[in-house]
Formats: structure tokens, sequence, C-alpha cells
């Protein structure tokens, strides 16, 4: 058993939190937060910057999984009647109302995540925006009136959807997919992930007050056994997940024994391109934002960094000098500017990695060691500081693998066609990056570039506008974006004939 969680925040950190409270039970359906019953495996949930236990997590059984599902059927069928500029309004005020408590959700989020509280709000930020980019979209949701006598066809809702979350983005991913199936009339089940399982809550709570049908969003808690209950379940329509590899291939395999319909959004390894005619200020900048945002936890991040041959010095010396002044510390912090990665194991996995990298001939330049804050109460906390690798080849386990951590490797390169091929020479395609003056070359890489995603002069920049998704390994579908309504309907036509029928027979 987890010893007593500590659910007064006020308390239970020496900072101004409000009235924060980590209520439990954590699941929600049918408009109210249910207990799970399977307390015998019941899992303590930590906070990354103290390693100390914020509340239990228990997991959703059978019954649980199915009363949630249900739940979302019954609203489902209320919802989907409901006028597009009716789902709309509800949508609209659940926006609203994240904005009005944008700091008292961000703070949840890092206690629970651990990343630094500016990135938080920012990711807040994203969260109403994205609700309110799909309610715009859900009174829009019009047919074709096609040329053959009076045919027509429309987009139709789903049914009850599926979002199974990660850990990074625990908000912000609830919220990027249940918008756009809330605008095309569908319900939610959401489960996140067993690490993070606060603030999904909350947002079930903020759809209700905005008057949202009860179970029209529910969250469910649970690790792999409830992910797979809820794949499995015969009344769910479509699975949209994010997180690694072999658990998107094991969600994919389980959907289709129900021929569910299936969004992955997967790992990825992603190259970013520095050519010598840079902006080199802007590049190494860039390179800053490609691999250390969220402690470097972020899927889409650029961690094999191709530098021109003849910018590899002054580049490396003045990413290593940045890197180094990175604020590393408490992330409820303002100043702070790197929290704590989301739990000891996954520290001592990528300590696995750049030990590795060593071993492999890589030359560790900064970073790359346990950081203890200075404030006692972080003594326990899962703190890294960001590393930067030179002497890398393409090879090393590092260049190959997701490290999903705080750590840059850093490549030279010599031609254009020469790096485009290294950089699509691996199984993933999230995203890529080049950073160039000459705009000919920049379209040209891009287009080469095999990656859903590919920023010119930037890196890490996504609006909610902008389809995101990836290519290959790194899964398909995308999230945000109009694109994404075909994901969350299906296209009926119809065929009506006004003449007599022609028969063949």
């Amino acid at each position: 058993m987890a010893q007593q969680p500590c659910l007064s925040l006020p308390e239970y950190r020496n900072v101004s939190t409000g009235n924060l409270v980590v209520k439990e039970p954590l699941n929600f359906w049918g408009g109210a937060r249910v207990k799970s019953k399977d307390t015998k495996n019941s899992e303590p949930v930590y906070e990354p910057a103290t390693g100390r236990v914020l509340c239990d997590m228990i997991p959703c059984g059978e019954e649980e999984v199915d009363q949630a599902i249900k739940s979302a059927h019954s609203a489902f069928l209320k919802w989907s009647k409901l006028a597009g500029m009716e789902r709309a309004r509800i949508m609209l005020e659940a926006a609203r109302i994240i904005r009005e408590r944008r700091s008292e959700i961000a703070r949840l989020e890092v206690i629970n995540n651990g990343k630094c509280i500016t990135e938080a709000e920012v990711d807040i930020d994203v969260a109403w925006q994205c609700i309110e980019y799909f309610a715009g979209i859900a009174p829009t949701l019009a047919g074709n009136l096609h040329v053959y006598s009076f045919t027509y066809s429309g987009q139709e809702p789903l049914g009850v959807c599926v979002g199974i979350g990660a850990w990074n983005y625990p908000f912000q991913i609830a919220a990027w997919k249940s918008a756009p199936a809330l605008a095309c009339g569908n319900a939610m089940v959401f489960k996140p992930s067993p690490m993070t399982p606060v603030t999904a809550v909350i947002l079930a709570e903020i759809y209700k007050e905005a008057g949202a049908p009860d179970g029209l969003f529910n969250v469910v808690q649970g690790a792999a056994e409830t992910g797979t209950l809820l794949c499995h379940h015969p009344m769910v329509a479509k699975v949209s997940f994010t997180g690694s590899v072999p658990t998107g291939k094991k969600v994919m395999e389980m959907s289709a024994k129900g021929v569910k319909q299936v969004t992955l959004e997967l790992g990825g390894k992603s190259p970013l391109i520095i050519f010598k005619d840079c902006e080199l200020e802007n590049a190494i900048k860039g390179a800053l934002m490609a691999n250390f945002l969220t402690q470097g936890e972020v899927c889409c991040n650029g961690t094999r960094v191709f530098v021109q041959r003849e910018i590899m010095k002054p580049f490396v010396e003045e990413v290593v000098k940045k890197t180094k002044a990175i604020s590393v510390g408490d992330p409820l912090l303002e100043g702070t500017r790197m929290g704590a990665l989301i739990s000891k194991p996954h520290m001592e996995k990528v300590l696995g990695f750049i030990n590795q990298a060593k071993q492999q001939g890589a030359k560790v330049l900064c970073g790359g060691e346990p950081y203890v804050p200075s404030n006692p109460k972080l003594k326990g906390g899962y703190f890294l500081s960001p590393c930067v690798l030179d002497n890398c080849r393409d090879d090393m386990t590092c260049v190959k693998e997701e490290i999903f951590g705080p750590v840059m490797s850093v490549l030279p390169f010599d031609t254009e066609e020469e790096v485009v091929q290294r950089a699509n020479n691996t199984t993933f395609g999230l995203a890529s990056g080049v950073f160039t003056r000459d705009i000919a070359r920049a379209h040209r890489v891009a287009e080469n570039l095999q990656a859903g995603t590919c920023f010119i002069n930037n890196y890490n920049v996504s609006p909610v506008e902008v389809p995101f998704g990836g290519y290959k390994m790194s899964g398909f579908g995308r999230e945000n974006g109009m694109v994404t309504i075909e994901y969350y309907s299906q296209l009926k036509t119809v065929v009506v004939e006004m003449g007599d029928v022609e028969c063949h027979f």
C-alpha cells in the first residue's frame, strides 16, 4: 500500500498554491466522481519535484469501464441530436471556465507532471484554444449536394470514442482529443496516464459545469488492463491513443478485432538540420526549443541535431553555454526553466541512455547528471541537468532510439543530399526541422523529409489550427486542424431518385 497521501497541497509544499486540493476518487462518469472498487491494486502517484506521494490511483475494472462507456453512450444519444450551435455554446463556456481557472489548473499540472509553471500555463492556454477552435467548427459541419439526380452526403458522429493520454501533456492531450470528438457530436471516455491522473478529472468537471450532458466526457483511471478493456468494448467506435510505439501497436491490434477506427500519435526521433547559411542565433534557440521543453519529454523533439560542418564549432560552443545556463529546480517558481522528470525509473532510464552513449564513444559536453536543488523539500525529486552529446554517429543508440529526456545529440554533415538521406534513415517520422536563409532549399528539404511536420527556421510551434501527426512508426491520423473532423466522423451518402427506376431485368 502507498503511504498516506497528502491531499492538502498548501500544507504539502512550502509554496503559495492557493486552495488546491487533489480530491479522490479520480474517476468521473455520469456527471460525478466515482470511486473504483479495486483498492487492493491501487498505485501511488508521485510528485516528480519531491518524490512524495501525491495521491493513490485506483484502476477501473471491467464493471466500471462498462458503466463509464454506457454512461457515455446515453450522453451521446442526447448530444448528437443538438444543433451544432448548441454544442458550440457549451464548448465555448468550457473554454471560458478553463481560461478563468488557468493558474489553478496549471499549478496542479506542475505538481502532478513536474514541468515548469511557465510551460504548464501555455499548455492550459493551448487546451482552451483547442476547445474554442472546434467549438467554432461545430456549427459549420454541413453536407454536400452532388450533381447526380438529387444526391447529398453529410458527416455523422461515430458514437462513443475512447481517448488514451500520455503523461507529458495531461490536460492538453485530454482537450486535444475531446474537443474535436465533441464538436462532431460524439461522447468520449478518456483514460489518462496512471502517472498523471489528476487534471483530466478537472476537465470532466468543467465540461459538466459548462452544461454538457452527464456522461459526455468521462474519465476512467488505470494502466494497461483498463486500456485493454476500453479497446475491446463493443460499444466503442474509435480509439485515439498518444504514447509509445509498442503500446500503440497493441492498441491498434486490439481495436482491429472490433474494426474500430484508430488514431495513433506515437514516438519520434526527429531530425533538426542546421545549414551553414542559417541565422546562427535563431538556429541555437531552435535547437534548445527542440530538445529541452518539458525536460525533453516531448515526442516530436528534434533530438538528432545535424549541423553543417563549417559552423559546427561556434554552434556547439554557444549551445553548450546556453544549456548550462538553463535554470533547473522548483517547477512552481516563475524563474525555473526546467522541472523534474516524471518518475525515478524514467530518470534512471535516461541516465542509462547517456551512459551507453559514452560507452559507444559519444562525448558529454555538459549535463547528463542527477541534479539536486538547494531547497531541501526537493531533494527527493527527479531532476536531471540538460545534456549535450558530441562525437555522435548515426549508428549509436542515443541517435537511433527515443530517449524522452533532456539529451541533445549533435552530428556533423557536409551536403544537403547526404543529410536528408541520414535524416530519413529512421523508423520514426513525427517531425523535422531545417534552419537556412535559402528559402528554395528550405522548401526542397521539407518536401523530401519523411515526417508529418517540418518546421522551417523554428521548432515545436504547433497552433491548434494546424494538423499534427506522424509518418511511418510515429503513427497515423491527425490531431488539430480542420482535417481532424474526418477522424471523428463518418460520411453518409443519400441517393434520391427523382424519376422512374431504370431496370436491367
